[in-house]
């Protein structure tokens, strides 16, 4: 390139990136802990939600997890299939499906308790400040909502 390279282009210099980069290497931090439980990581935050509140709708979980219901379906099929969750059409309107934790299910909790703890020493951060990170990152993501 003749010309120096436009500060604002550098790929170290993108949010974005360290977002992205960032996101990817969480990832892989749990998963070796979620492959203990049988989860994938979006089963994972699946299964958080549930855990916060059983029978809940399809569309609920869609809207906590910030996904269209249609991408969630085959997650939640393997579920199902695994024997985790069970999915159930409203008998008061056909079209919803509310899902319900199974007892191995809610079994699984109690294995998912350690998950949380293994998170915290591998950022190296005190829980103050992995509490502030997430607070900010929630603020941006509440931000880059509203641009879109």
């Amino acid at each position: 390139m003749s010309t120096p390279p436009c500060k604002e282009l550098l790929l170290d210099n993108q949010l974005c990136f360290a977002l992205y980069s960032t996101s990817l290497l969480m990832t892989k931090v749990y998963k070796p802990l979620l492959q203990e439980l049988g989860l994938t990581y979006p089963q994972y935050l699946a299964m958080m939600v549930l855990w916060e509140g059983d029978g809940i709708t399809v569309g609920e979980i869609s809207t906590r997890l910030l996904t269209d219901p249609g991408s969630l379906t085959p997650l939640l099929k393997r579920l199902e299939a695994e024997g985790l969750i069970t999915r159930t059409r409203s008998s008061k309107d056909e079209r919803v499906v509310e899902l319900y934790l199974t007892d191995s299910g809610r079994a699984l909790y109690e294995k998912a308790k350690s998950v949380p703890a293994c998170i915290l020493a591998a950022t190296e951060l005190s829980i103050e400040q992995l509490g502030s990170l997430k607070n900010e990152l929630v603020s941006l993501r509440g931000s880059l909502g509203k641009a879109v």
